[in-house]
């Protein structure tokens, strides 16, 4: 299970894998320097009791001594290098306790002394595999921790084996009298003949266990880094969707609004809807132009262009294009919403209140119908568009209002949506370059 697992996670997020792989060779890399150093302290503490008790050392221990300090140092020289194999470290932790496995089978517990070798298992103990299975945590591998638990296990059973073959007698905890005293105790776990089977059951067992539990805290330890990561990416594909969506849709839509489209993308595909088209423009602007300097006059329409598209946000309308001195928005598309309207006639009604209180005059044709909607363009730009017979009404029915001396332009499916703000209708209608005669409601400030 873990294996599958682990091997989704990097599969479905091949960077992260890289980069845990540059950790775990840092990692890699720490673990041989400090088990390299270990051994190292070890060796001068083994060496220094030796020659302050006048016991020479055997030279079978420093051979093995020697050999895995020249081990350790050319593992790390080539971990992270072309030279670097999957197999080096599983080949460098198991030299490293295979190793200890042959001190406790070959190495004799008092140099020139003719103590069993039993007592190896008595004097020194499973405790001596920890270090190793706690450094091994380092490379954050934790088929590696649990590979070191089971050939510390294997090893240490193979040296017990070996020890006890061919001891003529062997005596276990089961040979302790029934109503043993404390003298009985100690002349069994004292003898040469005391094996004690049972202890190193128990001591492969904790092994096991520990390399069990620490593996399990590596493997949290990376899906924890797959989580952080998998939010960075998140955090950078929400960045990125911000700017697809500012490039297509312009700075005055709402990021919200911006992100739901970006997250929905049918919302951009071409397609046709039934929505409303607002056409505002500024009347006699040119006329208010004439004389000023052009930088006057473009701060007072920025400002009032600023406060316009905020206004078509505000009643769920998107702006779709700047045209000059006014703009184009639409209801109903990109951005779905009920009774698109009376949102329209509502945001008509309060940018005309708006640009009375900036001194301009607008006129704002309001048409409903099928509408074509999409993002249209090149591969490597494109642009939220709409375009069919709704979008010609509406610019006409803007233009109309200045022979009609109207604010407020709109057709009957808008008009037939009034019930706050209350249209008039001003007859029949023809429009230029659309065919027939409409009826045509209009609105005036007082």
């Amino acid at each position: 299970m873990l294996t599958r697992i682990a091997h989704k996670n990097t599969t479905q997020n091949p960077g992260g894998s890289a980069a845990l792989k540059r950790a775990e060779q840092t990692g890699l890399r720490l673990a041989v320097l400090c088990r390299t150093l270990a051994i190292g302290v070890f060796a001068a503490w083994w060496i220094g009791v030796g020659l302050m008790a006048g016991t020479p050392i055997a030279p079978s221990a420093y051979a093995i001594l020697i050999g895995l300090t020249l081990l350790g140092a050319t593992t790390y020289s080539v971990v992270g290098t072309r030279y670097d194999q999957c197999w080096l470290k599983y080949a460098t932790y198991s030299a490293d306790i295979l190793a200890i496995c042959a001190v406790f089978a070959l190495v004799p517990v008092r140099s020139g002394s003719d103590i069993p070798q039993i007592y190896a298992f008595k004097a020194w103990g499973v405790h001596v595999f920890f270090p190793i299975i706690a450094m091994a945590c380092l490379s954050l591998s934790w088929r590696l921790v649990l590979w070191c638990g089971a050939v510390a296990v294997t090893g240490w059973a193979s040296a017990f084996t070996f020890v006890i073959q061919d001891m003529p007698r062997r005596l276990e905890w089961a040979d302790m009298p029934l109503n043993a005293d404390a003298n009985d105790y100690a002349t069994l776990f004292l003898s040469p003949d005391f094996v004690g089977t049972g202890n190193r059951i128990v001591e492969s067992g904790m092994v096991l266990t520990t390399a069990g539990i620490l593996a399990l805290a590596v493997y949290r330890a990376r899906r924890v880094f797959f989580a952080q990561l998998a939010a960075e990416e998140a955090r950078a594909g929400e960045q990125a969707a911000r700017e697809h969506a500012t490039g297509i849709l312009g700075k005055y839509v709402p990021e919200a609004v911006a992100l739901q489209l970006v997250n929905d993308t049918k919302a951009l595909v071409p397609h046709e809807v039934e929505g409303v088209v607002l056409v505002a423009d500024i009347a006699g602007f040119s006329d208010f132009a004439s004389g000023k300097p052009p930088t006057e006059v473009i701060d007072r329409l920025n400002t009032f262009l600023d406060h316009a598209a905020t206004c078509v946000s505000r009643h769920n309308g998107v702006v779709i294009l700047f045209t000059g001195d006014g703009l184009l928005a639409t209801f109903n598309t990109p951005i779905p919403m009920d009774e698109p309207e009376k949102a329209a006639l509502a945001c008509a009604h309060d940018l005309v209140a708006q640009a009375r209180r900036q001194d301009f005059a607008l006129r704002v044709g309001l048409a409903s119908g099928p509408l074509a909607a999409g993002s249209v363009g090149s591969s490597e730009r494109q642009a939220f568009t709409v375009y069919g017979e709704t979008v010609n009404r509406a610019a006409r029915l803007e233009t109309l209002g200045k022979d009609l001396n109207a604010a407020i332009i709109a057709d009957t499916g808008v008009a037939q949506t009034s019930n706050e703000i209350e249209l008039t209708l001003s007859g029949e209608h023809q429009l230029k370059g659309i065919p027939g005669s409409w009826p045509i409601w209009t609105w005036r400030p007082d």
